[in-house]
């Protein structure tokens, strides 16, 4: 490769890279405008999210494309294949916790329009959502710095939302069989809770995949014990 063309692809790569970092921000706000929205029942938030997946969804075909493209007329090795695949894999994860924000936003809507106030909406959902976001923020922050040890803390991190998801899960059972009233709606919160549990789920393969970067090793499926060692 000339010098010429080598610097074109590292500049290539770049692009591809602080696009994905990019599409991790818009994800990230969408998630924040659909958790206010179940919050708060604004029209105009829950539609803003919806519209916002078809950017997202643009943004993954788009970034799928010109990793393709460098594939085939760059012809990587090693290290930087390594970062092609993750990218590929990371932007599927970014595209489906887009998704996860948009059923956060519907759920929202389908409470609100019934004007349900059997069941406190605090229910613990958004303390498990700002674990959910901190953990998409490092694992975003991981790769824009190729940090294993970062990446690391969080599919560690992991653990925690799914006890969240599980304490909310029973305190909502309880809801139900005491008021079945709220069953409806404490069913939607359900799906809530679950989508957030989801985002963390994605969040933990994109911290996986930093560490497929950096150390060329594929941890999926490892336990947090064979991390450490």
């Amino acid at each position: 490769m000339t010098e010429h063309a080598s610097k074109q692809y590292d500049l290539d790569l770049d692009s591809i890279r602080s696009r994905v970092l990019q599409m991790g921000g818009l994800v990230e706000s969408q998630i924040r405008r659909a958790l206010e929205a179940f919050g708060s029942g604004e029209r105009a938030l829950i539609e803003q999210v919806i519209a916002d997946d078809h950017r997202v969804n643009a943004m993954e075909v788009a970034l799928d494309g010109d990793c393709s493209q460098v594939i085939v007329k760059r012809q990587p090795a090693a290290g930087d294949l390594r970062m092609i695949f993750a990218i590929t894999k990371t932007v599927t994860d970014l595209e489906r916790i887009g998704d996860e924000a948009r059923k956060i936003a519907r759920m929202s809507r389908s409470i609100h329009e019934r004007g349900a106030q059997s069941v406190p909406l605090a229910v613990d959902v958004r303390h498990a959502a700002e674990l959910a976001i901190a953990m998409l923020q490092r694992s975003l922050d991981a790769f824009a710095r190729l940090d294993a040890e970062a990446a690391a803390e969080v599919i560690r991190a992991d653990a925690g939302i799914d006890s969240e998801f599980r304490s909310i899960l029973r305190q909502l059972i309880t809801f139900m069989m005491e008021d079945p009233r709220t069953i409806s709606t404490a069913l939607d919160i359900v799906w809530i809770a679950k989508a957030v549990e989801r985002i963390g789920d994605h969040a933990k393969n994109m911290a996986e995949y930093v560490i497929y970067i950096v150390k060329g090793t594929d941890v999926r499926h490892t336990s947090p014990e064979q991390l450490e060692a």
